[in-house]
């Protein structure tokens, strides 16, 4: 290893007297590079970013499982389970993440964003009974949960592949999810 650190002009300055330590070379190159600190990884000291963008919507639901009697859902989601429904205003922020683009200045154009938000989320969610109008939410309980899920499917239809870093809802001010494709 002393071969390798020296062909690497790395110098350790470990005194003989600490023993072994749970560091090895490659780690030592990576702490030792500029870039460790600053989060870039080589590749010419590339900056990474997230970048988000807010929407809200109007949409109506009722919490109930299929699975569950009128009474059991009743039970469960208490109100929320009126067989009329209940509405909210939506707020939706989805946050995409990169490598700034050295030419652009931009991890992605946020105009690109905005039109792929409008078609994920805007014209399948606006002003529509979710259980009625949507189809995934046919055989799916459309918590906030399941509508962060649906809405990161839609976007990935959109986005290049692992861009989208994560989408946050807000069923009010007080319930929020966040989903981040796991």
């Amino acid at each position: 290893m002393a071969d390798v650190h020296k062909y690497l002009g790395i110098t350790t300055n470990m005194p003989s007297h600490c023993g072994k330590t749970d560091v090895n070379s490659t780690q030592l190159l990576q702490l030792s590079s500029p870039y460790a600190v600053l989060g870039g990884g080589g590749g010419g000291g590339r900056r990474r970013a997230r970048v988000s963008r807010l929407v809200s919507f109007s949409a109506t639901h009722r919490l109930h499982s299929k699975s569950l009697s009128n009474e059991e859902n009743l039970k469960l989601f208490g109100k929320c389970s009126n067989p009329n429904g209940h509405g909210h205003n939506y707020k939706v922020v989805v946050t995409v993440h990169g490598e700034i683009d050295p030419v652009t200045g931009m991890v992605m154009n946020l105009t690109d964003l905005k039109e792929y938000m409008e078609e994920a989320i805007m014209k399948p969610l606006d002003h529509k009974n979710l259980d009625l109008d949507v189809p995934y939410f046919a055989d799916v309980v459309s918590t906030t949960e399941n509508v962060a899920v649906y809405i990161w499917e839609n976007l990935q239809k959109f986005l290049p592949l692992g861009v989208l870093y994560k989408v946050k809802v807000y069923e009010t001010d007080n319930n929020i999810v966040v989903y981040k494709g796991e």
